[in-house]
């Protein structure tokens, strides 16, 4: 195997591990995760004014199981389909074929 073939091999082992850490489902599911943590946190220890002010419905404990559930959803998105960056062959094959006719 030449270097070369080495090098873009290890190239596209790099790209896709990027696509794979910077997939916007891993940061949004992330963040709705820990942010739903933080507001059940804060419905399950929530007191009697609180739940008063709200017409007693907690409110928080119910956006926070909503935010976590939201969350969970773009994490397993992301592990059932998970994002693959075009091989070295399909963008040779874009470049070649030129941009779309208006």
């Amino acid at each position: 195997m030449s270097d070369y073939q080495h090098e873009v091999e290890e190239l596209e082992r790099e790209s896709a591990t990027a696509a794979r850490l910077f997939d916007v489902r891993r940061i949004i599911g992330g963040l709705f995760v820990v942010y739903g943590v933080i507001v059940t946190i804060a419905g399950i220890t929530a007191s009697d004014a609180d739940l008063k002010k709200a017409q007693d419905i907690n409110i928080n404990l119910w956006t926070g199981l909503g935010m976590l559930a939201l969350g969970l959803f773009f994490l397993i998105w992301l592990t059932l389909r998970p994002a693959v960056p075009p091989t070295a062959d399909e963008l040779r094959e874009e470049m070649t074929d030129g941009p779309p006719a208006p």
